[in-house]
């Protein structure tokens, strides 16, 4: 079934409901925050790919300058579309382990300079047959876990970063395999003043830069600190070593990172209320199956509509302040966390000043493996 796909020119009030809307203008101004903040700067952004799904986006990412012109990605198949789309520069910032993967890790290094996590050495071994075989050379960078708990050799673990110096030792002695550098990915809770994430976000940062420091100590350079993500954009640009961040939730933006005031929210969905089955109550054509569920989305600009329960096809919003829905009305809901709910869509439709002006697909939706 071939997705609805509006004209140019088409208001927005006459799209079909439910669609993914992007506001260009919106979009536009958080390149040019990045643009402006690495404009003259060791530190450079990698767009993380995931948050956007789309080549398209990536190379406007890339003209808007700030950027290295590479994309980070979380699975080889998103790395797939992104070459496909004509990227040539790719940060995995995964560990890419079972055959079929380093596989095709190997083709798109035929294709692309490629560069992918590592923290084990039996991983790494694994990468350097296939890279033999393969004809190619597969870049690698050891990743430190900071607050994440998921992958990464551990910086606070006893013996946490001689195992990175060990990583890197050995990527330096195996064919196929050439050694980068570190990276890390980290997280803060709630919604931080800038103050607040300045004195918390540095720590992960040198957490990075004391396993470069351990590994230059026994005579290997380091090319690469790649850290940080749009909560620590404007931190990494302070911290002297740091070479790139990974940051992808700045572009489309999430009611979740609200507290980053100098982003705007240009991702949105538009939705339509199909009933009002009681005071109060208004129910709306948007479910689960659009919608990220892991933070509920807020209404944009309508004060006292909330959320009150989400299905897979519908929304109930309940209304207790000055706003009033009626069957027919339309409403915008912004995404808690947009990568998730930018996987639930085949397109962007791309608006300005109220119109349609392009309509963008997204082709590494569903890039799970």
């Amino acid at each position: 079934m071939t997705p609805y796909r509006p004209a140019h020119g088409t208001p927005i009030g006459d799209l079909d409901t439910p669609c993914l809307l992007v506001d260009l203008e919106a979009l536009e101004h958080n390149q040019r925050v990045v643009a402006d903040t690495y404009r003259d700067t060791v530190c450079k952004m990698a767009p993380h790919a995931k948050n956007t799904k789309c080549p398209i986006l990536a190379h406007m990412q890339f003209r808007a300058g700030g950027t290295d012109e590479r994309v980070c990605c979380a699975k080889v198949s998103e790395a797939e579309v992104m070459v496909e789309g004509g990227i040539r520069n790719i940060m995995i910032a995964n560990q890419i382990v079972t055959e079929d993967k380093i596989a095709r890790l190997c083709a798109v290094a035929k294709r692309a300079t490629i560069r992918v996590a590592i923290d084990d050495p039996r991983n790494l071994g694994a990468l350097s047959q296939a890279a033999r075989r393969n004809g190619v050379t597969i870049g690698v960078v050891v990743e430190v876990s900071t607050s994440a708990r998921r992958a990464g050799v551990r910086w606070a673990d006893p013996g946490g970063i001689e195992k990175g110096v060990a990583l890197a030792k050995l990527a330096r002695e195996l064919p196929g395999i050439e050694f980068k550098g570190v990276m890390s990915h980290q997280t803060l809770t709630g919604k931080p003043d800038k103050e607040t994430r300045f004195r918390d976000g540095k720590p992960f940062f040198q957490m990075c830069l004391d396993v470069k420091d351990a590994i230059e100590a026994v005579g290997i350079p380091v090319e690469v600190v790649s850290s940080g993500e749009t909560f620590s954009y404007d931190i990494a640009a302070t911290m002297p070593g740091v070479t790139e961040v990974e940051g992808g939730s700045y572009m489309l933006m999430s009611h979740g990172f609200d507290y980053m005031t100098e982003f705007r929210i240009a991702a949105k969905v538009l939705a339509a209320i199909i009933s009002t089955p009681r005071p109060g109550v208004a129910i709306g054509d948007v479910g689960s199956r659009a919608l990220a569920l892991r933070v509920w989305p807020a209404i944009d600009g309508m004060p006292g509509v909330a959320v009150e329960a989400i299905h897979e096809e519908h929304i109930v919003l309940r209304m207790e302040g000055p706003t009033r829905l009626e069957v027919g009305d339309k409403l915008l809901l912004v995404s808690g966390q947009q990568d998730f709910m930018t996987d639930r869509w085949d397109q962007y439709i791309a608006v300005r000043e109220g119109v349609v002006e392009v309509v963008w697909d997204i082709l590494a939706r569903g890039c799970y493996h």
